[in-house]
């Protein structure tokens, strides 16, 4: 007999906040979203614990529900802002302007005018013509360079579309100081949910590069390292502990930097920040085989890649999923409930439900917290968002 579940309730979070949990949504429609702000909370201060070098910008697109926000808010947390109408939003939390950066590379200048205009004067770039419209834009402001990384070692790698190799790095700086803006720091992003914390150290060196290149060749002192999110949340597969990888990011900045830091070092999480406080509550529909002597059987839930679990495509973020249920547990292929083919999340990766499970009944996706609620769609086969609730 197989054990019931490959991952133990336990392994993800206490038996008392999951109870919690189950009781808080036994009266809600599933599927839905489940927020724990204590776990936010005690996420910020971690980092804070482990990292206190560095500026916390939250990635509002991970989850931007407005408690979460103001949470963050509230314990001094500044914001990685990524359209204007995560601006809005802000500013109607009460959010000022200098805790924000404007940080998507790839932006219309009406809404870089528009951040200008609501007081923000931190601005990234990767590219002469995004650089061009900010100039033109937000005349003065600071801009901040996005290499191009390769992700290698994430599951949700942010490679190809984003930064730019440092050749055009140190074109970019000078047209900056030609523009009349100000070069204010590099930024690199070294994937998200990244098991490989050498990533880090690969990045450094080369920030480093250019921040002596930018002092010895063009008298430019910048100030900044933005190193973006990358720190991992708790899903099927293990990883070094949030102290782990301070201890040896704190280390790479010392061999890259010695003793002489850049004044003013930036992080933007959003996965490791929000991810282990969701949980969704969903309904099985139906349980069957495609044929006489299939083996495994297929499980089909309320919810789906459209429902909010997108980043399951290729099964690259495997959730931990637990069933209620006793006895032998039972290989088997997980699908969603829309029509389209590709709504099946985990047909390779290695999930089991215990034997009496049954349709009606209801199972928990764990560490859903981020790029959830924020990745559903809007109304594909008539399904509405993904519902969300703050704990209580």
């Amino acid at each position: 007999m197989k054990d019931q579940y490959r991952f133990p309730l336990e392994n993800f979070m206490p038996r008392e906040r999951f109870e919690r949990i189950k009781a808080f949504a036994k009266d809600k429609e599933t599927p839905c979203l489940i927020i724990d702000l204590d776990v936010i909370r005690k996420n910020y201060q971690d980092l804070r614990t482990y990292l206190p070098f560095a500026k916390v910008y939250y990635a509002v697109k991970a989850n931007p529900d407005d408690a979460v926000v103001a949470l963050l808010r509230d314990l001094g947390s500044s914001f990685d802002v990524a359209t204007r109408y995560e601006l809005d939003q802000l500013l109607r939390l009460g959010v000022e302007p200098e805790r924000m950066s404007f940080g998507n590379t790839i932006k219309k200048e009406k809404d870089i005018a528009y951040f200008y205009e609501k007081g923000v004067r931190l601005f990234v770039t990767d590219s002469i013509t995004d650089l061009d419209k900010i100039s033109r834009a937000a005349p003065g402001s600071k801009v901040f360079f996005r290499l191009l990384t390769e992700g290698l070692g994430a599951d949700w790698p942010l490679s190809k579309k984003f930064g730019s190799h440092p050749d055009l790095a140190r074109q970019l700086i000078k047209t900056a100081v030609r523009f009349g803006l100000v070069p204010y720091g590099i930024s690199f992003h070294p994937g998200s949910q990244q098991r490989d914390v050498g990533q880090w150290s690969s990045a450094l060196t080369t920030v480093a590069q250019l921040f002596t290149w930018a002092r010895e060749d063009l008298k430019v002192e910048l100030k900044m390292i933005n190193m973006g999110g990358g720190f991992p949340a708790n899903y099927t597969e293990p990883t070094d502990s949030l102290a782990q990888y301070a201890e040896d990011i704190k280390r790479f900045l010392d061999n890259s930097f010695k003793n002489d830091w850049p004044e003013e070092i930036i992080i933007e999480p959003g996965r490791s920040m929000a991810g282990d406080a969701g949980v969704i509550v969903s309904e099985i529909i139906n349980i069957a085989k495609k044929s006489v002597h299939e083996r495994y059987p297929w499980v089909f839930l309320d919810v789906g890649k459209f429902g909010g679990l997108i980043e399951t495509l290729d099964e690259a973020i495997k959730y931990p999923i637990y069933f209620e249920g006793e006895g032998a547990a039972v290989d088997i292929i997980l699908a969603g409930p829309t029509c389209d083919s590709m709504d099946i999340l985990y047909e390779k990766a290695p999930y089991t439900m215990p034997e009496t499970t049954r349709i009606g009944e209801r199972i928990y996706i764990l560490t859903t917290g981020a790029y959830t609620q924020s990745y559903s769609s809007v109304y594909f086969n008539g399904f509405p968002p993904l519902s969300s609730y703050i704990l209580q």
